[in-house]
C-alpha cells in the first residue's frame, strides 16, 4: 500500500526503541502502512468526537478516548 504518511525513518527508529536490531526494508514499509491505517481511524474516530462537541477543534482527550476504543 505505502502510502507514507509515516516516514520510513520514523518507524525504523520505533521499530529499534522496541528492542529490534535490524528491520527489513519491506517490514519497514508493512509497519508504516498498519500505523498510517491506524492513525486515519484514529482520527477519524476523533472527528466524530468532536462534530458532537460542536466544535470544530480536535482536543487531546478526543484523540485519548479514540485510541481507546
Amino acid at each position: 500500500m505505502s502510502n507514507k504518511l509515516i516516514p520510513s525513518a520514523a518507524v525504523e527508529r520505533l521499530a529499534r526503541k522496541a528492542g529490534a536490531e535490524r528491520i527489513s526494508a519491506d517490514a519497514v514499509e508493512a509497519l508504516s502502512d498498519i500505523l498510517g491505517e491506524y492513525a486515519e481511524q484514529v482520527a477519524g474516530r476523533a472527528v466524530k468526537y468532536t462534530k458532537y462537541a460542536k466544535r470544530k477543534t480536535i482536543k487531546r482527550e478526543d484523540i485519548e478516548l479514540s485510541a481507546s476504543e
